[in-house]
């Protein structure tokens, strides 16, 4: 059998038993496990961009599609529980979001996972390796070691005088590859960096204060903050004089000073992709992670001239988007 012969079996049998499905009145339904809050709640719109993400391929939730949507809201002890009672409707694909694919995995090792973003997924476990998943995981990873080396760079450029810079973190955040390179890009550019862990958001506003106290010159978010409000950093930032860059782009338009990270947006849009090709028979195990090609740096001008900064011409010129 030729290679074209193979392919063709494999999309005729996905037509059949999408037409099956269809004869049998079977509606495909989709699990979104998130361990943030539903709509309005959901600052970095993730719900609304996936589904127009699935319209694009011509899916409408509540019609051809049901979506079956669970959020810990914060408590990520209630997501075991979550992925169980996805497992037990039964739904057909699992679209996870932040820290709940250990939940997902734990809950079933048959139905398809789709990551709605993940860092690292081979250092995780998640996957054997990005080009051949080789199980019932696959998606997207938003792997660049990289980009918190890159933001450190930024802040210097934006605040030459830089020494000390905080970082925020969740408590019990493991040593990553990606924290080494933070670590050795700090050196090099004879930065100090202090780690100052959270656990949730109610304990930012006295992190803040501490990272004041402590006489930061500007505050790193790392990667794994995904329960921080953007409207409440945006307000520390003003309250205590501390420039921050996060990965996000959403802080930077909430208030934050800078953020430079994965275009999020796209992200999701394209989870949406990976979810269409499993319901028409694609196998996760052999469809290759994605990694990110675009990453967005966004400056918040107006920040900048409440905290007294002049951020330097050639930067604003490097930035995808100034806001004034």
């Amino acid at each position: 059998m030729t290679r074209r012969d193979f392919i063709a079996g494999v999309l005729l049998a996905a037509t059949i038993r999408l037409a099956r499905a269809q004869q049998t009145g079977k509606v495909p339904r989709i699990g979104v496990l998130s361990p943030g809050h539903p709509p309005p709640g959901d600052a970095f719109r993730q719900r609304e961009w996936f589904e127009a993400g699935l319209r694009d391929l011509g899916w409408t939730p509540g019609s051809n599609i049901v979506i079956e949507y669970r959020y810990a809201e914060g408590k990520l002890e209630r997501l075991p529980a979550m992925a169980a009672e996805l497992v037990r409707i039964p739904v057909d694909v699992i679209v996870w979001r932040g820290l709940t694919i250990a939940a997902a995995r734990q809950a079933t090792a048959t139905i398809p996972i789709v990551m709605a973003a993940d860092p690292d997924p081979v250092a995780s476990g998640f996957v054997a390796s990005l080009a051949r998943p080789g199980g019932n995981v696959t998606g997207l990873s938003t792997q660049a070691l990289d980009s918190e080396a890159k933001q450190l760079e930024l802040l210097r450029q934006a605040l030459p005088q830089l020494v000390r810079v905080a970082v925020l973190t969740t408590a019990n955040s493991p040593h990553s590859e990606q924290v080494q390179r933070t670590e050795m890009a700090a050196r090099a550019l004879k930065l100090q960096l202090t780690e100052f862990p959270i656990s949730g958001p109610e304990h930012l506003a006295a992190a803040f204060a501490k990272m004041h106290e402590a006489g930061a010159d500007a505050v790193l978010f790392r990667f794994n903050l995904w329960f921080i409000d953007a409207k409440q950093v945006a307000d520390l930032v003003l309250k205590h004089r501390l420039p921050t860059i996060h990965n996000l782009r959403q802080f930077a338009e909430a208030g934050a000073l800078m953020s430079y990270g994965v275009n999020f947006v796209e992200v999701h849009r394209r989870s949406a992709a990976f979810v269409d090709k499993i319901l028409k028979g694609a196998a996760p195990r052999e469809m290759p992670v994605e990694q990110p090609t675009k990453f967005e740096l966004v400056i918040n001008l107006k920040t900048a001239k409440a905290l007294g900064l002049t951020v330097p011409q050639a930067l604003l010129l490097r930035a995808d988007e100034v806001i004034q």
